[in-house]
């Protein structure tokens, strides 16, 4: 029995890659989409309506299956909250997508895990040392690479992904402090059910009628999407998220390549250097992490 358990772990592991890795390749497809859709004209907040049509309707299913439709969450507020952040973050980088090229919104967006860390101060009351706050500064140099400052409309449309980092930064610290009290499936549902109401409420303000061609892309845009953020969570119950995390970066490749190929967008030299700067600025703050998860579980131990 121990042996089959030792030869599982890796084999488990391995499967969170993949699963993980396929996510990447489904968000960058899906990012393109909705790039797609924001150059025929169609407003951020329509295009993130037709997603979380999508959306609501796996999440239903999921739901549905597990059984949990009829479950109360046992922090309703935290919820609500959390739905609220979930589709601003989204909103936010479509219509950055509008401006920039894929690459340089995907490489800003990893500035995530800073926000993260600033956060869980205020709202976790966690002790951050000199460390992680060397890493979040390391990080924002490296968006200040990419945006280079003073270069004008770059500048002020890179603001769009800073602020859906600040967003899904906030969904991840409301996430931990909601702890482990509700199923997965109901956070999805109630993170869904909330987008989807709100942003039902905001569309009428600037619609424009889809064709055909927006329409298709819009639902493949939800479906991919969708899709992505399930095999995440099933990524992340096959492995630790300190060794799987890295692996989501390998996004910033599929989204230069789509970026090349479908909108003849290359970037520049220092978008990846500053993509490199911010990249290694994570991947820092996820070890620290790790370390921090150590030095918790020894203490527990002790």
């Amino acid at each position: 029995m121990s042996e089959t358990r030792t030869d599982a772990a890796p084999d488990r592991t391995l499967q969170g890659i993949l699963l993980i890795l396929v996510s990447v390749v489904l968000f960058s497809v899906s990012d393109a989409m909705a790039k797609l859709m924001r150059l025929d004209g169609v407003p951020a907040v329509e295009v993130a309506w037709l997603r979380y049509i999508v959306f609501v309707a796996l999440a239903y299913a999921l739901a549905r299956r597990a059984r949990v439709l009829r479950l109360r969450p046992k922090r309703p507020w935290l919820q609500l909250l959390r739905g609220v952040t979930l589709v601003g973050s989204a909103v936010l980088f479509v219509a950055g997508l509008g401006f920039l090229p894929i690459a340089e919104a995907t490489a800003i967006g990893y500035v995530a895990p800073g926000f993260v860390t600033a956060l869980s101060i205020v709202l976790l009351g966690e002790k951050v040392g000199i460390r992680r706050w060397s890493a979040v500064f390391v990080g924002f140099l490296g968006v200040l690479i990419v945006i280079r400052p003073g270069s004008g409309a770059l500048s002020l449309a890179a603001l769009f992904p800073v602020a859906s980092a600040l967003c899904w930064a906030a969904t991840i610290v409301i996430t931990r402090k909601m702890g482990a009290g509700d199923r997965t499936e109901t956070t999805v549902l109630w993170s869904a059910a909330t987008g989807l109401l709100l942003l039902t409420l905001l569309v009428p303000v600037d619609f424009v009628l889809p064709g055909w061609r927006q329409l298709g892309l819009g639902l493949a845009h939800g479906l991919c999407s969708s899709v992505g953020q399930y095999l995440v969570i099933l990524a992340y119950r096959q492995g630790p998220a300190s060794l799987l995390a890295p692996f989501s970066y390998v996004q910033l490749l599929f989204s230069t390549t789509l970026g090349w190929l479908i909108f003849a967008n290359v970037p520049d030299s220092a978008t990846l250097l500053g993509a490199a700067v911010i990249i290694g600025s994570g991947l820092y703050t996820v070890h620290r992490e790790r370390v921090r998860a150590r030095e918790r579980a020894a203490a527990r131990d002790a």
